[in-house]
């Protein structure tokens, strides 16, 4: 199996065993990014849904365009979210990176996510 690691100083580096995101043939899966600041490793938007989606896009979009992609290559993406009463907020945010034909998507509330943000995303996308 062909499998390249995926990895930019334009994002937050893993704080775990796992990659930002492993290209294979031309899928490229991305691990969840929460809202770290690439630089600093600081939570941003502290208790700020909307600042805090916004930076995990911006994350998003780093992990992408290493691997020479960007969000109209994504054809599945899941948030997870600590309190669903927040999914309009960040479903406007998400909204803002997205053009026609939109992924598929799944939204989950969870418990709890690393570092106690309030948002995760995750991405699959396929490249040409």
């Amino acid at each position: 199996m062909n499998k390249q690691v995926i990895l930019t100083a334009h994002a937050p580096a893993p704080i775990g065993p796992y990659s930002q995101a492993i290209k294979s043939g031309d899928l490229v899966f991305c691990s969840g990014q929460i809202p770290l600041d690439p630089v600093s490793g600081a939570v941003v938007g502290e208790g700020n849904v909307e600042e805090q989606a916004r930076q995990v896009m911006k994350n998003v979009a780093a992990v992408l365009a290493e691997a020479g992609l960007n969000f109209s290559h994504v054809i599945k993406s899941t948030i997870f979210l600590k309190n669903m009463g927040d999914f309009p907020k960040v479903n406007g945010i998400y909204g803002e990176f997205f053009k026609e034909p939109y992924p598929a998507r799944s939204t989950i509330e969870v418990a709890r996510l690393p570092k106690d943000v309030l948002v995760e995303v995750e991405v699959i996308a396929r490249g040409n």
